[in-house]
């Protein structure tokens, strides 16, 4: 079993404080036990399902081998064959029906209520990284609401379009600033052939829309069916159709589903008990304008939330600013007295704006290229953030991009990304100097963080305070400030390591490299440091390297390889990562030919690549690894993650992987 990484990079309340999301490891080299029920003529869903967990597949006609089987193999079985054979199911596997919507066949209903999880694809286009997102999810691989609950301050965009194709050209800005985005079910229109809508949009269409909606944004939804007595428009009449829309957005492998406190304990149960890795936001709004927050009954409603709450929402219309100051006094009530769950408390309408800068947990917000604000007196995240600037919650200060010439475009970006969302910071770009400069930069009065390219070594005396992470690589790429009993404590951290591991689980669960063999090429260690380290965090060994030894705590189930000899004894690698310098990249070709061609090809499923060069070259070897059938990335795809995280991790906000690389000129569509 290869040894794991721990990637924590600072404590806990520092977490609290700073913004930073933390990564923990869930990969814990466990095969997932799975039957996939696929559409007439859809088999190969199930072989591209089995390739982004690395694991073996089969087709089957019956499911009587399948019950007694205990193993990794991943079976699929026709829905036109699986008849009743599911009435006494043994629950074994988790049960998926794969349902392809422009396939020409229509959804069986009845089926999906006898599995566990629905899963609605296109075919033309198709987004793998959809189905690596979809069962990393359910698998309970990645957990959004774990990371989310460490940053200071969270947000969602809620988008009102009747139709999310609406949203679909912008949503990359849209989502700028934003930790999850809503998609309001009851403000969905389902046109019918007649040219009205329906009165409700029926789970078909809602299901289409929720489909769209993960396959263009990598942000948490949070799926809401806001009913009329709160501003919404699903019907009360029925809790129990209540009941079902939301519990197939489980199935649907929504992050967080929106559970409104007035529904029946029964149901609102029903829903905890069968919830999976979904997290409920127990939802309360009340319009009356009566609503207090000094009364007895908030604190009871929040009680009644926290039952199967894992977020409890309350927001009250308000006619005055002294009930913001009520809504403060009664969070910090509730924090004081409950850690768990966490409380997101806002007052809507003019008057309440206050209490949205002051919110931590979820605030809504919205956004100027929105057809409407889901509520009275939403702000966007500029504007929230400038109210808190002008409470002296976020003072301005200094942020530094040092490096040399070629990092100029990521500072141009993170210049475009403080104007978008109003940060009052100001971005200064600095040529890397000796290096007694970056020491007396950090000491400037106004420093407030800092991204190193290239890195500087992890051994600097001026930066007292270590990740993890760059103590372990031995390169900070990344300086942050921390106060420390009111004195600023300098923090070296590294986001490289995180935009290495981020694009190597795009396309696959990260538990399909738990013990499988990489190769990584380099002219030295420290180039391929983070590399070795994103590999470790995922469970991966043994590694073998090409042009350099490894030392210290990397070198565990490291090993070098020193002949063609050695090359044609080891395994079929299921990654590969090149971090030789642009002039010398093509060296990685002989490799990924060999790989495709020579006798190990076929035994593993999915074969990854990953070029970390950067600068001009003669060719072009992620191009030659695609032809040859690998999961190609290059230094754009990495360079793109590092630079989400490195935002995180600097300033506390949020800006979507597709934003980045959009902005860097490559279109994703």
């Amino acid at each position: 079993m290869a040894t794991m990484i721990q990637a924590e990079t600072v404590s806990p309340t520092t977490l609290k404080d700073n913004g930073i999301i933390g990564i923990q490891e869930l990969s814990n080299g466990i095969k997932s036990a799975l039957l996939i029920i696929y559409g007439e003529g859809q088999d190969n869903i199930v072989s591209i399902i089995a390739d982004v967990l690395g694991q073996p597949w089969e087709l089957v006609t019956s499911l009587d081998g399948v019950i007694s089987e205990i193993g990794s193999t991943i079976y699929g079985i026709p829905s036109t064959l699986i008849g009743s054979q599911l009435d006494n199911w043994d629950h074994s596997r988790l049960v998926i029906n794969a349902h392809c919507v422009d396939g020409g066949q229509s959804l069986d209903e009845l089926l999906t209520s006898h599995c566990d999880y629905e899963y609605l694809y296109t075919k033309s286009p198709f987004f793998r990284r959809d189905v690596a997102r979809f069962m990393s999810f359910i698998l309970g691989q990645i957990s959004h609401h774990r990371d989310l609950t460490k940053k200071a301050r969270t947000t969602l965009i809620s988008t009102t379009f009747p139709d999310v194709h609406a949203a679909l050209p912008n949503l990359d800005i849209l989502s700028v600033g934003a930790d999850a985005v809503e998609i309001r079910v009851d403000l969905l229109k389902e046109p019918l052939p007649d040219g009205s809508y329906s009165e409700i949009p029926s789970l078909k269409y809602v299901g289409e829309q929720v489909m769209l909606l993960r396959q263009r944004t990598e942000l948490p939804i949070i799926y809401t069916t806001r009913c009329t007595k709160e501003n919404g428009r699903f019907p009360m009449n029925d809790p129990n159709l209540f009941y079902k829309y939301i519990f197939r957005a489980i199935q649907w492998g929504c992050e967080y589903i929106d559970v409104e406190l007035w529904l029946p304990e029964d149901i609102r149960r029903r829903l905890a008990e069968r919830k999976g890795n979904s997290k409920i936001i127990s939802a309360f709004h009340d319009f009356s304008g009566t609503f207090k927050w000094t009364s007895p009954e908030a604190q009871e409603l929040f009680e009644r939330g926290a039952v199967y709450g894992d977020v409890v929402k309350m927001i009250a219309l308000v006619s005055s600013i002294q009930e913001n100051y009520e809504l403060e006094y009664f969070r910090s009530t509730i924090q004081s007295k409950y850690s768990h769950p966490p409380l997101s408390g806002l007052n809507m309408g003019p008057m309440g704006q206050l209490s949205r800068a002051l919110n931590k947990v979820f605030t809504p917000i919205t956004h100027p290229l929105l057809p409407m604000i889901a509520a009275p007196g939403q702000l966007s995240a500029a504007e929230i953030n400038m109210a808190l600037h002008s409470m002296g919650q976020m003072p301005k200060l200094d942020i530094y991009g040092i490096g040399s010439f070629r990092s100029t475009t990521q500072a141009m970006f993170f210049e475009k990304c403080f104007n978008e969302l109003s940060l009052p910071h100001q971005f200064i770009f600095v040529e890397r100097a000796p290096k007694a400069s970056v020491d007396a930069i950090i000491r400037r009065p106004n420093f407030g963080g800092a991204y190193i390219n290239p890195p500087l070594a992890a051994s600097a005396p001026y930066l007292p305070s270590l990740s993890n992470a760059s103590r372990v690589i031995g390169q900070v790429d990344t300086v942050l400030v921390r106060s420390d009993a009111g004195r600023p404590n300098f923090v070296g951290d590294n986001a490289t390591w995180k935009g290495i591991r981020a694009t190597l689980s795009r396309d696959f669960v990260p538990s399909a490299y738990s013990g499988r063999a990489a190769l990584v090429l380099a002219s030295a260690e420290p180039d391929a440091a983070a590399a070795i380290f994103a590999l470790k965090s995922l469970g991966i060994g043994p590694i073998y390297t090409i042009g350099f030894r490894t030392h210290g705590p990397l070198a565990s189930e490291v090993e070098p390889v020193r002949s063609v000899e050695d090359v044609k004894r080891l395994e079929q690698p299921f990654v590969i990562i090149s971090a030789l310098p642009a002039e010398k990249s093509l060296l990685v070709v002989p490799l990924l030919k060999h790989y495709r061609d020579g006798k190990n090809a076929g035994k593993s499923s999915g074969k990854v690549f990953v070029d970390l060069a950067n600068g001009p070259r003669k060719g072009d070897p992620q191009a030659i690894a695609a032809s040859s059938g690998w999961t190609a990335y290059g230094i754009a795809d990495v360079s793109a993650w590092t630079t989400v995280e490195t935002l995180r991790l600097l300033v506390g906000q949020n800006v979507p992987y597709d934003f980045v690389r959009l902005a860097s000129g490559r279109s994703l569509f």
